[in-house]
């Protein structure tokens, strides 16, 4: 099994999420791995930065979310545990552009609405219900993923 740590921005503006095109074509949320010895907090500045060009503060603690993807569809074919941190993030300048010599080709501010019809990571799901929810527990229901990258 393998297991990660990650810390993902939820930026929401004017009815807008502010979401990463991945070179897979996958849609996802700014955000990854948090590095050895770095605090959640600090990796989703970093990661907005790096990813978006813009550089953001954090406004509040959304939730956690952790799943684990089974081995017949995780990417590297054996079981995989995701523990993802999820900031509610405000952008405060910058201009956004692809990710030099990385994995993120743009960034977009997408309508609400239209985000259904992309073909997304679940983490975008796990992102918007936890904004819209705003849960004390900070953990919402599992969100279902069919016809999703799960990962």
């Amino acid at each position: 099994m393998s297991f990660r740590l990650a810390a993902y921005a939820v930026c929401i503006e004017g009815g807008r999420v502010l979401l990463a095109r991945h070179v897979s074509d996958n849609w996802t949320l700014p955000g990854d791995r948090v590095e050895h010895a770095e605090d959640p907090f600090d990796t989703v500045v970093r990661e907005v930065a790096e990813e978006t060009g813009c550089s953001a503060v954090v406004e509040r603690l959304l939730g956690v979310d952790s799943r684990v993807i089974p081995a017949a569809v995780a990417r590297a074919g054996i079981e995989h545990q995701n523990v993802g941190v999820f900031y509610q993030v405000r952008i405060t300048g910058g201009r956004l552009r692809p990710e030099p010599n990385g994995e993120t080709v743009e960034s977009v501010w997408t309508p609400i609405p239209d985000v259904a019809r992309l073909r997304r990571s679940s983490l975008v799901d796990v992102g918007l219900a936890l904004a819209r929810t705003l849960p004390v527990t900070g953990h919402v229901d599992a969100v279902p993923v069919g016809g999703l990258i799960q990962h």
